[in-house]
């Protein structure tokens, strides 16, 4: 199964259980990964034996990046499982409500900040620890092109994204002589089974073509284009990019 450039190399994928995360982690497999992936809900599982069955290296620990003593259990395990971690995609998240600022509940603020912008900081922290403890190692943390931009009733989804960010090029200056490269991705809109139901409902459809008119190369992304790119950027082949918010948007940040 392995193709390469990222031969032996023990990274964990959040969010792994569908999505951008269940492709990424077959592309990264791909290339020769042995891969902790974990997600909140058991069917990730699934997902490690298929990525076995193909003749790669995959296990699944259940974590919730938003909880602090769930996150060192995920780090402490792999440690226990492997001797180091020498990568980690942080790709969990949730979407935006969907509620315009003053209608934002606390409740809802407060869900999208724990996990997309707390989570990314509790997996950095216990990784970093893990990585200063055996000369250094990548991360890449999944943002979004609303990570730079805003768009209607997003107010905790752009805010966290916008965090995201910045805790991105913040731990970049904080580790980078140390041996810990630190980037993000910012994604367009990606084809994904949420995005697809949305889609598919009738309700939705034209707002989803106007959407497509924002993205100059003419579509929606795939999920295994933003893992190529989480592969690349965790490999040594980027070994002088730090510190980075790449755009796999199809052009959306463009206009």
């Amino acid at each position: 199964m392995a193709e390469g450039f990222l031969q032996g190399k023990i990274i964990i994928v959040t969010g792994a259980a569908g999505g951008i995360g269940e492709a990424s982690a077959q592309v990264l497999a791909r290339h020769g990964a042995h891969l902790v992936l974990t997600d909140i809900i058991g069917i990730g599982v699934e997902q490690a034996e298929r990525i076995c069955a193909a003749g790669g290296e995959a296990r699944f620990i259940a974590a919730d990046v938003g909880n602090e003593e769930s996150v060192a259990a995920l780090v402490a395990k792999t440690i226990e499982i492997y001797g180091r971690i020498d990568g980690a995609f942080n790709n969990a998240g949730v979407e935006q409500s969907g509620q315009l600022l003053a209608d934002l509940s606390t409740e809802q603020w407060d869900r999208a900040i724990r996990i997309d912008l707390t989570g990314v900081f509790l997996c950095m922290k216990h990784q970093i620890r893990a990585m200063l403890q055996t000369g250094g190692g990548a991360i890449v943390n999944t943002a979004s092109a609303l990570g730079a931009v805003a768009l209607v009733r997003a107010s905790d989804y752009v805010a966290a994204k916008h965090g995201v960010i910045g805790l991105t090029k913040a731990a970049a200056a904080d580790y980078s002589a140390q041996g810990i490269r630190v980037n993000a991705i910012l994604p367009g809109v990606v084809r994904t089974p949420m995005i697809e139901r949305l889609w598919n409902d009738p309700a939705h459809a034209a707002a989803f073509e106007q959407l497509k008119l924002h993205h100059p190369i003419g579509r929606f992304g795939e999920p295994a284009e933003i893992g190529e790119t989480a592969a690349w950027l965790l490999s040594d082949a980027a070994s002088f990019v730090t510190g980075a918010s790449i755009s796999v948007d199809g052009g959306y940040l463009t206009i």
